[in-house]
């Protein structure tokens, strides 16, 4: 801090290279701004990550809905994106985040749960893999979903607009099939992808190519942030959206994504909830003066 105070601690971790600095304030006594956050994740002139996790005991959260949980999870995982804007949830950061209350001892068991502004989450560890009950989902359109598989138009950039499905996992997301004669990975994402209608409270896309039963191939561009590495809930959409066109039901119920990143393991649950699963590190520990 330049006004004479220490450095505030920070961690920095990544879930399939979908990165994070994470930030303690174990009292919830320290709350960050939003020019705090985007000077944290400025990759040139700060640490640099996709989003930046405050830890923080989930009775102590500014937002009664998420107080509200501290009887089932005693940490809340406050979300930012690199923007600053506040998220509702991020499946790779609840990995890292789990990963980081494990060692620092404030979690000790194999199974806990942990708060988000999408509701209680349950995390497992599973020797290298850490599993998460990421909850219910839905399709935003229901309706326009069963008569035509999709509910808006998207376009992105050097490609005619292409019908996209709009899947809540907590947190909005729009998922586009390629057509066959498009290369994924020469599909330009810098630029934000064109959402028609636009949602409200803008919206994550991923561009999907089929491999084989079970398996696809992702990229992502997520809101308040551009695009990323990897991104968990946005491969859970992806999964569920291609297991949505192929009309599966009971059948194939586990999925591989594979990201820039890495890959990931995405599980169709009872319920209409959906799991996901990946690796999660913790890469370096420190203090800055920046927030």
């Amino acid at each position: 801090m330049t006004d004479g105070r220490p450095g505030r601690a920070f961690t920095k971790g990544h879930g399939t290279e979908n990165d994070f600095v994470l930030v303690p304030d174990l009292d919830g006594s320290d709350d960050l701004t939003a020019q705090q956050v985007r000077a944290l994740a400025n990759r040139r002139a700060g640490i640099g990550g996709d989003g930046v996790i405050r830890v923080v005991p989930t009775s102590a959260a500014t937002e009664e809905s998420v107080r509200e949980q501290a009887g089932e999870a005693r940490w809340f995982m406050d979300y930012r994106n690199a923007d600053g804007g506040l998220a509702e949830m991020c499946g790779n950061g609840t990995r890292v985040f789990a990963t980081y209350l494990r060692r620092e001892g404030l979690e000790t068991a194999d199974e806990f749960a942990i708060a988000t502004r999408a509701g209680v989450k349950v995390v497992r560890f599973e020797g290298e893999l850490i599993a998460v009950d990421l909850g219910p989902w839905r399709l935003a359109d229901r309706e326009a979903a069963q008569q035509k598989g999709s509910d808006a138009m998207v376009k992105v950039a050097g490609l005619d607009p292409l019908p996209g499905l709009s899947i809540d996992l907590g947190n909005p997301h729009t998922v586009v099939a390629l057509p066959d004669e498009v290369d994924l990975e020469r599909v330009r994402l810098r630029e934000a992808p064109e959402v028609m209608p636009r949602p409200a409270h803008g919206t994550n896309v991923e561009l999907v190519r089929p491999l084989a039963a079970g398996h696809i191939a992702m990229r992502v561009h997520e809101r308040g942030v551009g695009e990323t590495r990897s991104c968990g809930t946005g491969a859970a959409a992806a999964a569920l959206a291609t297991r949505w066109w192929a009309g599966e039901t009971a059948h194939n119920t586990t999925w591989w994504v594979d990201v820039p990143g890495g890959g990931l393991r995405v599980r169709a649950l009872e319920g209409q909830r959906v799991e996901l699963a990946g690796k999660a590190v913790l890469v370096a520990d420190g203090t800055t003066t920046l927030a």
